[in-house]
């Protein structure tokens, strides 16, 4: 086994603020590390692993319950990973969601880019577009 790390070394091996940290262990995507005989948080290699699963699925835009369910495998090996398949479907599903979304915001506001016809803010399109906008969504 490697020698223990602090909070500090555990934040700079990870690329993650220790506040980050605290917050994980406080919702329990972390497990509460041991401490010295002086109150400081000590990390082993497993903890190091765990913040990078951790990292690396919330910049694939994983929530927490769904990498609280993903780490559940993780620490059960023998279960059939379908459920992995499950939560990862269903993400993409939403991301797919999301791009369709955007694309559509995309094409909306090229027309407004477009529209100016350099006249006063009174005759302005976009402006006009975006407050039609909003009686739209009322």
């Amino acid at each position: 086994m490697t020698a223990p790390v602090m909070i500090g070394q555990l934040a700079r091996a990870t690329a993650t603020k220790v506040t980050t940290i605290r917050f994980y262990e406080s919702i329990g995507l972390l497990p509460a590390p041991p401490r010295t005989d002086s109150g400081r948080r000590t990390y082993d290699r497993s903890d190091v692993e765990r913040l990078h699963f951790i990292r690396n699925g919330r910049r694939l835009g994983f929530s927490i319950d769904e990498l609280r369910s993903l780490i559940d495998l993780q620490e059960n090996p023998v279960r059939d990973c379908a459920a992995a398949s499950v939560i990862a479907a269903r993400h993409l599903a939403e991301v797919e969601e999301k791009l369709s979304q955007l694309a559509a915001l995309r094409d909306e506001l090229k027309v407004f880019a477009h529209s100016c016809n350099r006249s006063t803010a009174a005759e302005c399109k976009i402006i006009q577009g975006i407050g039609g906008m909003r009686a739209q969504a009322n």
